[in-house]
């Protein structure tokens, strides 16, 4: 009979066998008569899959210096022999879906809230004034994401972390010993996350406080974060093609990307009525981009989003005057969004603004030391 560690290990590995064949290599399409050099090209622009390719307009590829119209049609006509993207059942979408997982906010009435925490192939969005948590939510975020050591193999079953680690496991959401035996076929590893910060809100030693809560190694946690600081939304779409070229860079590993927030640089480049139809253009690129990166490789995409006054509230009545920003297009690509509210002293309202499963309902969270926890009674 195997050991308990055998067979979480062997979790750990089937877990990651399907992770790795999760996408196909853009490399195949050789096979197909494409040239290294012009894959090589796709690769520049952060096309690094046959889906990428796939879901790659022809004008966009096009664009990419050296492709011709000719290549590309090539391109497309191999890619489609590895891929179909055609119909299929619903049933064989539900085994699909089934890849999908998802990460603990650190709150359990939170995570219930969301039908499991912050769900993959998705975009979550949560917006709100400033002091709601969104920053707070997204640091906790990082820090439970991964695992936080190379020597421990972390199992979420039911929105709670287990590690793994010389015969003990401890569960991460209650801080406590057990001694439970792990499902096999629930398993999840903890993966890495990249963190793309517009509004240079980002902290290191929030992290270390977070790692104390959870007793994970500082420097595990820090090493397993990829930051990088954006200055300008053109800025801010160029680091997504560094960002799809390091998910596939390292297929499996990394499981969230976080950008705090959105819509910031935007605010900033694109002024006045008369840009507003480019901004809203290029904010659905980069929505699109997001959405695409998310399925292609399996992670979980979660932005902030700041609020506006709304000057035509008054006429309407509303109770509230404030909308988030990013109108329509910001609405209709965020697969969850997430109002965030301020209670009282720490206390602090989430409430489901929009969601293809999850009913509109209220959860309560607090801000700790630790990151986001459960409010106390």
């Amino acid at each position: 009979m195997k050991s308990f560690e055998e067979q979480a290990l062997g979790v750990e590995s089937t877990y990651r066998e399907d992770e790795e064949c999760f996408f196909q290599d853009i490399d195949l399409l050789q096979k197909q008569g494409i040239n290294m050099a012009d894959i090589k090209k796709l690769k520049t622009v952060g096309i690094c899959t046959v889906k990428g390719v796939l879901m790659t307009t022809r004008r966009s590829l096009c664009n990419v210096k050296g492709l011709s119209e000719a290549k590309v049609d090539k391109i497309k006509e191999a890619a489609g022999k590895f891929l179909i993207c055609g119909f299929q059942t619903a049933s064989e979408y539900s085994i699909k879906r089934k890849q999908v997982f998802h990460i603990t906010t650190g709150s359990l009435e939170f995570d219930k809230l969301l039908g499991g925490g912050v769900e993959s192939m998705a975009i979550t969005e949560a917006f709100g004034e400033f002091r709601t948590g969104k920053t707070q939510l997204s640091h906790t975020l990082c820090g439970k994401s991964n695992n936080g050591s190379d020597d421990a193999l972390v199992l979420k079953i039911s929105s709670h972390f287990y590690t793994i680690n010389c015969n003990l496991l401890f569960v991460s959401s209650h801080v406590r010993q057990v001694t439970a035996q792990l499902p096999g076929e629930y398993g999840y590893s903890g993966g890495k996350v990249i963190f793309i910060d517009s509004e240079n809100t980002f902290r290191p030693e929030r992290l270390r406080d977070i790692a104390d809560r959870f007793n994970v190694d500082h420097e595990a946690v820090l090493d397993n974060v990829l930051y990088a600081r954006a200055y300008t939304s053109e800025h801010q779409m160029e680091l997504l093609d560094f960002v799809a070229a390091k998910f596939h860079e390292e297929g499996g590993v990394f499981k969230l990307l976080i950008i705090d927030s959105i819509m910031a640089l935007f605010r900033v480049d694109f002024s006045g009525r008369g840009e507003l139809a480019e901004r809203q253009q290029k904010l659905a690129q980069m929505l699109s981009r997001l959405q695409k990166i998310s399925e292609e490789y399996n992670v979980a995409v979660f932005i902030t989003n700041q609020m506006t006054a709304d000057p035509g509230a008054g006429m309407t009545f509303q109770a509230d005057p404030k909308k988030p920003i990013g109108g329509h297009i910001l609405a209709h690509a965020s697969t969850t969004r997430i109002s965030l509210r301020k209670g009282r002293a720490e206390m602090r309202i989430a409430k489901i603004f929009d969601s293809p499963d999850m009913p509109e309902s209220e959860a309560t969270f607090a801000i700790s030391a630790g990151g986001i926890t459960d409010a106390k009674d």
